[in-house]
């Protein structure tokens, strides 16, 4: 191997190691730039070792933040960030958990189903994990513990639901993965759409398979209220503001009438409307409303800046052709090589977050499976969907974390753990679905009045 591929191996494998040290990912990623553009530097003036790097690195990387501070389609990351936030602050959520309860409390797991569909609906409207993982929890988990539900399944079920909000549009993972592998965020959120559905669909078929074979873990509670015409037009009511967002949202993207940025502008004006609707609007709402937004976007936009350094520089020194020439070497089909890719990527959520994965890996893999020959839209969803899976496992499940950290006491963290297992398996499957008929991806954006980057 020649010294700028160990330069490139151990630029990523110090990456993956200085995670586990507390210090925050953008300082990580800036600093190994910086020092391993000073070593390829040393060896060549210093050894003579040809690595054709220079200090030059440094202006390319002000060229390409600037380039990077100008980007119209990152303008949506703020907008729906907002858009969730308001949105979690609005009461709607509340509202969902009281009527759908009433609709399918006839019906064995119907608490849970509840949380899913609910989860579905908040995760086309939010797009927050975090918001959509507490909120589920501590509007669903008390219910159905006690309603006498198994913890695992309970726990399980919120924690899994939770995450749909990365996969199902609007969502900020997806807004990135476009900017990063410049294809259009129509295009990518209507191809994601159809997989969210399918994985909340595969949720919900085998809680009510569960509740069927063991009755005792999702038990009837005692007094069960009939459904009929005042149920109904309760749940109607309840469905219609989050899903008239969602229809706003999407909606005018897929009829071409606005861009993905357009709309999350939409979308921040909808959910600060539902909240003044709902009576939630004050000044104490707006106020952290905005100070949270604005530092979850400083947040991804410092990562933003110093991971389009770090891929610069682990570009430089043949990170894109040591990692080509990997994945072509294995003695795989090219069906075989995008699956042992999906597979890389699943084990690096164990220890990595969806958004380093997202600016680091994703770039360095896509031209890859182009160079193949298949479709990246299709292979952008595959790889988010594995993603989803990067919030359930640990050490780094972020959405373990959060549900502990507002679950009752009596719900151990290993509990959380069993309860999620079946949900990343029911993840595999979709997966694995989505790769066999690649028109699950591919319809809508085909028949969408999108199609150029937005």
């Amino acid at each position: 191997m020649s010294f700028n591929e160990w330069l490139v191996i151990a630029m990523f494998a110090s990456f993956v190691l200085l995670i586990f040290t507390g210090y925050p990912v953008a300082w990580v990623l800036g600093g190994l730039a910086v020092f391993f553009t000073a070593i390829a530097v040393i060896a060549e003036a210093d050894f003579g070792i040809a690595t054709g790097a220079d200090w030059a690195y440094a202006s390319l990387s002000v060229d390409r933040i600037w380039d990077l501070m100008n980007n119209w389609v990152l303008v949506a990351l703020p907008m729906f960030i907002f858009m969730g936030l308001m949105l979690d602050r609005s009461g709607v959520a509340s509202d969902l958990m009281t009527n759908f309860a009433r609709l399918f409390g006839r019906v064995r797991g119907g608490l849970a189903v509840t949380v899913t569909v609910i989860g579905v609906l908040l995760a086309a409207s939010t797009g927050i994990i975090g918001a959509s993982v507490v909120l589920l929890a501590l509007l669903g988990l008390p219910i159905m513990l006690d309603r006498g539900y198994r913890a695992e399944l309970a726990a399980g079920t919120v924690a899994a639901v939770g995450t749909l909000g990365i996969l199902i549009p609007p969502s900020i993972m997806l807004v990135m993965m476009a900017d990063r592998l410049a294809i259009s965020v129509g295009d990518l959120f209507l191809g994601a759409l159809v997989p969210g559905m399918l994985l909340g669909l595969l949720y919900v078929i085998y809680i009510l398979g569960y509740a069927a074979l063991r009755p005792n873990a999702a038990p009837l509670g005692d007094e069960v209220e009939p459904i009929d015409a005042r149920v109904v037009l309760g749940v109607v009511k309840a469905v219609a503001p989050a899903l008239g967002l969602v229809v706003a949202v999407l909606g005018s993207i897929f009829f071409g009438i606005a861009t993905p940025t357009e709309a999350s502008g939409v979308g921040a004006l909808g959910a600060t409307l539902l909240a003044w609707g709902k009576g939630a609007l004050d000044r104490t709402v707006v106020r952290d409303v905005l100070r949270s937004t604005s530092l979850t976007t400083g947040f991804i936009f410092a990562i933003l800046i110093t991971a389009t350094a770090y891929s610069l520089v682990l570009r430089g020194l043949g990170g894109d052709a040591l990692i080509s020439s990997a994945l072509l070497g294995l003695p795989f089909e090219p069906e075989g090589i995008v699956l042992a890719i999906l597979f890389f990527t699943f084990l690096l959520g164990f220890f990595l977050d969806w958004i380093e994965i997202t600016l680091i890996v994703l770039p360095l893999v896509a031209p890859v499976v182009t160079g193949l020959g298949f479709d990246i839209v299709w292979f952008t969803v595959l790889f988010a969907v594995c993603l989803q899976t990067s919030f359930l496992t640990p050490p780094v499940g972020f959405a373990l974390f959060y549900l502990k950290g507002v679950a009752p006491p009596e719900v151990k963290l290993s509990t959380i753990y069993r309860g999620v297992l079946p949900f990343i398996a029911l993840q595999a499957i979709a997966l694995l679905v989505i790769f066999r008929w690649p028109q699950i991806a591919l319809w809508l954006p085909s028949i969408s009045y999108t199609g150029t980057a937005r």
